[in-house]
C-alpha cells in the first residue's frame, strides 16, 4: 500500500522564551536572558511548514502547550488564585516561573517516539510519549502530549497510544531525537535505530563525564517492546560520550537519517566503524543503503553544533530526490556551507538544499529536526488522522492570522509577573483548539 511521511511541525507557544533552562544545550546556555519574540518565532516556523506543503509535501500542524503551568506551581505550595501564584512564585523563585512558562514542546522530534505499521507485528501505528525527565521544564509535558497524539490520531483501528516510561532517570527517554527510521518505502518495513547516551543498569558501558546522558539504553529497549517491533526492525546503538560533553544533547543533533541515507559526522557514535558495519547489515530493504560519513577535519563538532547541520531535515520529494532543509546558520558558517555544496554534488541522493531564518528557535537550541515529528502513514491511516491538523493553504493563512493577533512580539524577564500573558496564552490556545478541532486537551480546559 502506498505510505507517505508526514511531518508535524510544533507551533511555537505564546510564552516562548530564554530562559537558558537547558543545561547540555550549548545555545540555549548561551542566550539565556536574551528578549524573545514569540511572534517572530511562531511565523518562522509557520513559513518553514508552508514551504514544505509548496513541495508537495503533506505537512502537519503539532499544537503547543499551555504555559504557565499553575498545577504544578500549585503543588510546590503557591497558593491563592492565578495571578497570586503567578506573584508569588515570581517573588520567591523566578527561575522556577520561568521554567513553568517554557514554551520547549514547540521542539516536537521530542514529544514521542513512533513507530509505522509496517515495522509491528500488530500493523499499528505506535506512540509513546516522551518522558523528558533530564530536564525539570520538560518533564512537565507528557500527559498534555499524548492527549494532543490522541487527538490528532483518534483511530484505534490504526493508532496505539502508550503511556510514557516512570518519570526517573533510570528511563530518561527524548523521544524521536534519539531515533530514526530507514527504509526503501515509507509503506515497507524498516530499520528502526535507537541511540542512547549511557546505561542505567550496566555500569559496563561508559558514559559523559560533564553533560548528562538523556536517553538510557533502558528506555529505548521499552520503547521496543511497547511498540510491538518486529526483531528485524530495530537496532540500538550507543552515542559518543565524547561529543555529548562537547554539546551533543540528543543524536539528532550529530546524526540524520531518511529513506536510504544516514548522514552522521564522523564522531556520532561509540564504536563508529562498527556501528555503521551494523547498520548496513541489519537495513532490511532492498536499495543501496547511503552512509554519508562527515569528518571532523571539514565540519569540527564546534561548527556541527553552532550551525545544526545534523539537525537540518532530510526530506524526499516527489521526483525520487531528498533536500536538505538546513537552517540559515549552515549557510552562514564557512566550513559547513561548503561540505554541503561538496555533498550535494556528490554521488548520493542528497542534491538540494533550502535554507531557513529559524533564528528565535536556533538560538533556544533547536533547529528544523527539532521542530517536526515524523509519522509514515499509509493512507487509510492518513484518513484516519484528524483532517484539522494537515496544513492547507487556508489553514496557513489562518494560523498566521491567529498567531499575529495573539502573540507578543517580545518577552524578557519582567514580563512573567504579569498575569496578563497568561490570560493572552490561554485565550490563545482555546482559540487554536477549535482551529485545529482538538476538543478539550489543556488543563485549563479539563479543569473549566
Amino acid at each position: 500500500m502506498h505510505a507517505l511521511e508526514v511531518n508535524f511541525d510544533g507551533l511555537v507557544g505564546p510564552t516562548h522564551n530564554y530562559a537558558g533552562l537547558s543545561y547540555g544545550n550549548v545555545a540555549s546556555l548561551n542566550n539565556a536572558a536574551s528578549f524573545s519574540n514569540p511572534q517572530e518565532a511562531v511565523l518562522q516556523g509557520l513559513e518553514k511548514m508552508k514551504a514544505m506543503h509548496d513541495k508537495g509535501l503533506t505537512q502537519g500542524v503539532f499544537a503547543p502547550h499551555a504555559r504557565p503551568d499553575l498545577n504544578v506551581l500549585r503543588r510546590l505550595g503557591f497558593t491563592g488564585n492565578d495571578a497570586q501564584v503567578i506573584h508569588k512564585a515570581f517573588k520567591a523563585d523566578p527561575i522556577l516561573l520561568r521554567a513553568c512558562y517554557s514554551a520547549s514542546a514547540m521542539w516536537t522530534a521530542n514529544a514521542a517516539t513512533v513507530s509505522p505499521s509496517p515495522d509491528t507485528t500488530d500493523g499499528k501505528v505506535h506512540f509513546t510519549s516522551a518522558n523528558l525527565n533530564n530536564k525539570f521544564h520538560r518533564s512537565l509535558e507528557p500527559a498534555t502530549t499524548t492527549r494532543l497524539l490522541k487527538a490528532m490520531f483518534n483511530n484505534d483501528k490504526y493508532f496505539a497510544h502508550h503511556t510514557h516510561l516512570p518519570d526517573q532517570g533510570f528511563f530518561g527517554d527524548e523521544g524521536a531525537a534519539n531515533h530514526t527510521r530507514f527504509c526503501d518505502s515509507h509503506g515497507e518495513q524498516g530499520l528502526e535505530m535507537f541511540v542512547f547516551g549511557a546505561s542505567a543498569f550496566n555500569s559496563q558501558l561508559p558514559k559523559p563525564a560533564k553533560f548528562p546522558a538523556r536517553q538510557t539504553l533502558e528506555a529505548s529497549e521499552a520503547i521496543c517492546r511497547l511498540h510491538n517491533l518486529k526483531d528485524s526492525s530495530q537496532i540500538l546503538l550507543q552515542q559518543n560520550p565524547d561529543v555529548i560533553d562537547q554539546g551533543v544533547f540528543h543524536n539528532d543533533v550529530i546524526a540524520v537519517g531518511n529513506a536510504n541515507v544516514l548522514l552522521c559526522h564522523q564522531q556520532a557514535f561509540l564504536n563508529q566503524a562498527l556501528a555503521l558495519q551494523d547498520i548496513r547489515e541489519a537495513y532490511v530493504g532492498n536499495k543501496e543503503f547511503y552512509i554519508i560519513e562527515v569528518p571532523t577535519d571539514k565540519v569540527s563538532i564546534t561548527d556541527a553544533v553552532s550551525s545544526y547541520l545534523f539537525n537540518s531535515q532530510l526530506v524526499s520529494l516527489e521526483d525520487g530526490s531528498m533536500l536538505l532543509v538546513a537552517p540559515q546558520e549552515c549557510k552562514r558558517n564557512s566550513a559547513v556551507n561548503a561540505y554541503i555544496e561538496e555533498m550535494i554534488m556528490a554521488d548520493n541522493p542528497v542534491n538540494q538544499v533550502q535554507f531557513f531564518d529559524l533564528r528565535q528557535s536556533m538560538q533556544n537550541g533547536g533547529g528544523p529536526a527539532c521542530l517536526r515529528l515524523r509519522v509514515a502513514l499509509n493512507e487509510q491511516e492518513l484518513a484516519a488522522v484528524n483532517p484539522e491538523v494537515i496544513l492547507t493553504d487556508t489553514k496557513y493563512t489562518q494560523l498566521c492570522d491567529w498567531a499575529k493577533r495573539n502573540y507578543r512580539d517580545k518577552l524578557g524577564a519582567s514580563d512573567f509577573a504579569d498575569s496578563a500573558l497568561l490570560t493572552e496564552s490561554y485565550q490563545a490556545l482555546d482559540e487554536l483548539t477549535q482551529l485545529l478541532n482538538l476538543g478539550s486537551v489543556y488543563d485549563f480546559q479539563l479543569e473549566g
